[in-house]
């Protein structure tokens, strides 16, 4: 009776050890296909073996996600406590932030990169979320929050810079330089690495990107040349700086999956160039710049 017994109790814990692993094995099927989906719509296929071994949600896409719900916030902060005439137009409230960048005020530094958290309207807003989620948050589950988020503010500085070069007597908001970091990187990506890629899935995120842009720069040029009040200029250079930045920023950091960036020379190319680009554009913007310079 007890070697019946003892038998029993050993099949009846072979029986739940086996239960638990096929409760596993459910539960990394479930997350396995999610992965693989996410690389085979990120990745070359050289790469989407080294992802999938070490794939996980830890951490998860906390920076694209916080930024949006800040960018959010503020939207809604000058919509409601500081009420606008019309929340499809940029209005004095919004005008008058000390986030907002203004060229009349650019000795304030910070409105080079805090002019992300305001936007121009309901359009605007949710054009730029949309975008930046749809894409950052497959890009962070891939390339993790420090490149992404590297990439990002790359554009945003990049963005303002330009804006204050190319179009000095405009005003700028809205998170579109960040956005188009994040375009101009995945967009390089997706040309260079094409052929590594599934045929018909590389050809609809090329032209998804193209379709995306070209909608959005329209409506820039609209804010820009068309739907402003009178003093209230809207530049859309920063959507080129965004872009520039985010091809060859951008293109580097998701580009290099599986190897070190402080080896890659094209690293070292692209950030040499962009320091370059700044010192370029503080001395524009102290010495040479023809806006106004308020006190």
């Amino acid at each position: 009776m007890m070697e019946m017994d003892e038998e029993q109790g050993e099949a009846l814990r072979g029986a739940r050890e086996e239960e638990g692993d096929e409760g596993d094995e459910g539960d990394e099927g479930r997350c396995g296909r999610f992965q693989r989906i996410v690389s085979k719509w990120m990745l070359p296929e050289k790469s989407r073996n080294v992802y999938l071994e070490r794939a996980n949600c830890c951490p998860p896409p906390i920076f694209i996600i916080l930024i949006s719900i800040v960018e959010l916030g503020m939207f809604i902060y000058y919509a409601v406590w500081k009420p606008q005439k019309q929340w499809v137009t940029l209005d004095e409230s919004l005008w008058e932030s000390r986030f907002t960048y203004k060229p009349e005020k650019r000795q304030e530094a910070w409105r080079f990169v805090s002019y992300m958290f305001v936007h121009a309207g309901v359009e605007h807003i949710v054009g730029n979320l949309l975008m930046q989620l749809l894409l950052g948050i497959p890009l962070e589950l891939v390339h993790k929050g420090f490149e992404v988020g590297m990439v990002y503010m790359a554009g945003v500085l990049a963005g303002s810079l330009a804006s204050s070069i190319f179009d000095p007597f405009s005003a700028l908001v809205g998170a579109s330089g960040g956005v188009y970091a994040l375009l101009g990187g995945y967009f390089m990506n997706a040309v260079v690495n094409f052929r590594e890629m599934i045929p018909l899935l590389g050809v609809f995120r090329i032209l998804v990107i193209i379709v995306i842009v070209g909608t959005d720069f329209g409506f820039a040029f609209y804010r820009r040349f068309i739907s402003h009040e009178e003093g209230l200029q809207v530049s859309f250079v920063a959507h080129f700086g965004g872009i520039i930045a985010g091809m060859t920023i951008g293109y580097v950091f998701f580009s290099a999956y599986d190897s070190k960036l402080l080896k890659d020379p094209r690293f070292w190319i692209c950030i040499v160039g962009y320091v370059i680009f700044l010192i370029f554009a503080v001395i524009f913007n102290i010495f040479i710049s023809p806006a106004p310079q308020g006190v």
